[in-house]
């Protein structure tokens, strides 16, 4: 089983250097033409991007290495995620509304963390209407982390384990504080009445 994942492991890799290869060609076609091309860019790249941070999550849980964990400022990570998504989002026609009530820095991956968020508001931004909501709040000793829409919500909810959000589950359950695990959930019909993805951190 592990040859099997060593060498699919390979093949993202293949990939991803494919499609680096390809916005480049894209580029040069922007420039020769005249052209914009800078949402078919911005999917070949967060793509290339993506599958770049699956291979070293499937790194870091192959050699069992230690997450980056250090205090980070969560207000700064949900800036981050805004700042990444701005034009992508802007260019959907869709809003991304960010509310911050974390307020302490809180031990986490930022890398894994910023990543997960990303992905999670790209996601969104294929079913929202008109709007995504980013949100942080402190619940005891949790950090609560939500990305949620105002599109249809998930028609069957489906297990995390089961979906393309299983790295991010395993990488969730990878911060541990005083013997708790971080955990991921996807839910329906939170404030905006669509889907939400929800992760917890100890």
């Amino acid at each position: 089983m592990q040859h099997l994942l060593d060498i699919l492991a390979s093949g993202i890799h293949d990939t991803k250097n494919q499609l680096f290869s390809a916005e480049a060609q894209i580029a040069a076609s922007e420039q020769q033409h005249g052209i914009d091309l800078s949402e078919v860019r911005y999917a070949i790249e967060a793509a290339a991007g993506r599958l770049t941070r699956t291979l070293a999550a499937y790194q870091l849980m192959r050699h069992g290495a230690q997450l980056a964990i250090i205090p980070c400022i969560v207000a700064d990570i949900c800036a981050e995620v805004g700042l990444a998504q701005k034009h992508h989002l802007e260019a959907a026609g869709l809003q991304l509304n960010i509310d911050c009530q974390a307020l302490d820095a809180w031990p986490l991956d930022r890398d894994l963390i910023t990543d997960m968020l990303n992905n999670a508001v790209q996601n969104a931004s294929r079913f929202a209407r008109q709007e995504i909501r980013l949100t942080a709040r402190e619940d005891g000793d949790e950090l609560i982390l939500r990305v949620e829409d105002d599109g249809p919500g998930f028609a069957t909810l489906p297990p995390v384990g089961g979906t393309g959000l299983i790295v991010a589950d395993k990488l969730a359950g990878l911060h541990i504080r005083k013997d708790r695990h971080g955990s991921l959930c996807l839910k329906n019909a939170c404030t905006l009445g669509g889907a939400c993805f929800e992760l917890r951190l100890p």
